[in-house]
């Protein structure tokens, strides 16, 4: 059977992967509460800004992946963050480590694409060079992207809203993309089409990586999150049996084995008392093994 363009990228990539990448995301957004409870000013030094980027601030292509979503209770916080977590963890579980690295990079590639196409779009209407968008290019819209891959791959999980109402994540996601559909237009009638059409740019460039998968993977996964951790810990337990897998022949004596040189031939000494073994190498060199501790060439 052909390998898919994804599957042949999996096995030249794949190690290089990053393992539970989402609890460095998380890591990142722990930090960045703490900077805004020490100094909320230096924020503003750590946003996507194109315009400050192409003017030397190169940190900034990295540093607004920092700034969490706006959260002011300390509890909520907790709970977003082992939220986030916890899906991405299933998400992992389910998809592998390197397509749960491939789904978010690409979200934070949009999202920086995107905000310099914006930027190039408002340059070109006439807009002053120093143009700024705030924190409109946010992990707000990375970490929704999470929420509705988690919602696409396993609709019929419940949640608990409001931690009272049992609902379906799908439900949820649903509603989710139309509030900010809802958004986006009334911001459009109410401030006007340009600053609609940015919030639409905005939200298409960090939901991009969605979109994607929702039209390339969907209707493939039929796992629960159990199932999923079943799945990861058995594919986990298959490849270490693999590492740790005793060679069928190894040299008593350099320690080479029929794995690690399968150009070598390995045969038991007749003279050496138990059984060892030996590589073409060393059959006739070594000295004979004797239980009363003498040997003999």
């Amino acid at each position: 059977m052909k390998q898919s363009f994804s599957d042949r990228m999996e096995q030249k990539l794949g190690r290089y992967a990053i393992r539970n990448i989402t609890l460095y995301l998380i890591i990142c957004y722990a930090f960045g509460y703490v900077i805004e409870l020490v100094n909320p000013d230096f924020i503003g030094f750590m946003t996507l800004e194109p315009a400050y980027i192409l003017h030397g601030q190169i940190w900034r292509i990295f540093t607004w992946l920092v700034i969490p979503p706006s959260e002011s209770n300390l509890f909520f916080v907790l709970i977003m963050l082992y939220f986030y977590y916890s899906i991405g963890r299933s998400l992992e579980m389910v998809w592998g480590t390197y397509r749960l690295n491939v789904y978010l990079i690409s979200g934070m590639l949009y999202t920086i694409a995107g905000s310099f196409i914006l930027y190039g779009i408002m340059r070109g209407l006439g807009a002053p060079a120093m143009t700024t968008f705030g924190p409109a290019f946010s992990t707000t819209y990375i970490n929704l992207s999470i929420f509705l891959a988690y919602a696409a791959t396993f609709p019929e999980m419940r949640v608990l809203l409001f931690f009272i109402i049992p609902i379906k994540v799908k439900v949820l996601g649903i509603i989710y993309v139309v509030i900010l559909a809802y958004e986006c237009i009334s911001i459009g009638i109410r401030y006007g089409m340009l600053i609609g059409m940015i919030y639409w740019v905005v939200i298409g460039a960090s939901l991009l990586n969605f979109v994607i998968f929702f039209f390339t993977s969907r209707g493939k996964v039929k796992f629960n999150p159990r199932q999923a951790k079943q799945r990861m810990e058995y594919r986990h337990n298959v490849a270490k049996a693999e590492q740790n897998k005793i060679s069928k022949h190894k040299c008593a004596v350099c320690g080479r084995t029929s794995d690690s040189n399968p150009e070598l031939e390995f045969r038991f000494c007749s003279k050496c008392q138990g059984n060892y073994e030996y590589c073409s190498d060393h059959l006739f060199t070594h000295s004979h093994i004797r239980y009363d501790n003498t040997g003999d060439n």
